[in-house]
């Protein structure tokens, strides 16, 4: 047993690397690493559902916070689409706050916001939502979460997706529980839109692995 904990940094880092290189010699992707769900998945899922985040059915308005469209594909590490798989993503809204009864924010909640969202992928395991960059609630660096259903598998694939550019992700520890050459794989660049009708486009693409949702070959 290796006590030394350089030590052992080091052989993680290179197995981590090993892994990497094997798939790659192979031609094939690197799987999104797998994240927890968090407390606040919904206990009931809110009447209006859409891919728009940003409007409520039956609430004027549109909601606070910087208006992100986010799109992307899902593929297997072969690179194939999957098509009709169930993309689901929940986020708290401007004002930190998640839609649950657990919640226990001082803010007031948004109510032209959803915080809950769904789509399909299409043919070329496209999906797309409209809905706010993400922002920072107690104890958390910006994030959204990410679900995605296949026919495969009887449990949904589960991640977190980060901005980049946040400079709060170096002291989350759930970020931190990504091994460091994979953490890549979960960071979205959010990219002003100028002249359109959102204020920030993001992109963010999702691997799977066979065991995690992708329809055997």
């Amino acid at each position: 047993m290796i006590h030394d904990p350089v030590k052992r940094r080091l052989l993680r880092t290179v197995a981590g690397l090993a892994v990497c290189g094997t798939s790659l010699a192979r031609g094939l992707l690197t799987p999104t690493p797998r994240q927890s769900a968090g407390p606040f998945y919904p206990v009931e899922r809110p009447l209006d559902d859409d891919n728009d985040l940003t409007r409520v059915r039956g609430q004027q308005g549109i909601a606070s916070g910087e208006i992100t469209d986010l799109s992307g594909h899902v593929r297997d590490v072969s690179g194939r689409p999957i098509r009709d798989a169930r993309i689901e993503i929940w986020q708290c809204d401007a004002h930190g706050r998640y839609r649950h009864p657990r919640e226990r924010g001082a803010a007031p909640i948004d109510a032209a916001f959803q915080g809950f969202g769904h789509t399909h992928t299409d043919v070329l395991g496209g999906y797309r939502f409209r809905t706010i960059k993400p922002v920072s609630y107690p104890g958390r660096t910006p994030h959204i979460h990410i679900a995605v259903f296949t026919s495969a598998v009887d449990h949904p694939f589960v991640t977190q997706l980060y901005n980049r550019a946040e400079p709060g992700n170096t002291d989350d520890f759930l970020f931190n529980r990504i091994p460091v050459e994979r953490r890549h794989l979960v960071l979205a660049d959010f990219r002003a839109a100028e002249g359109a009708d959102v204020e920030y486009r993001a992109g963010f693409d999702i691997i799977l692995h066979p065991q995690e949702g992708t329809p055997a070959s």
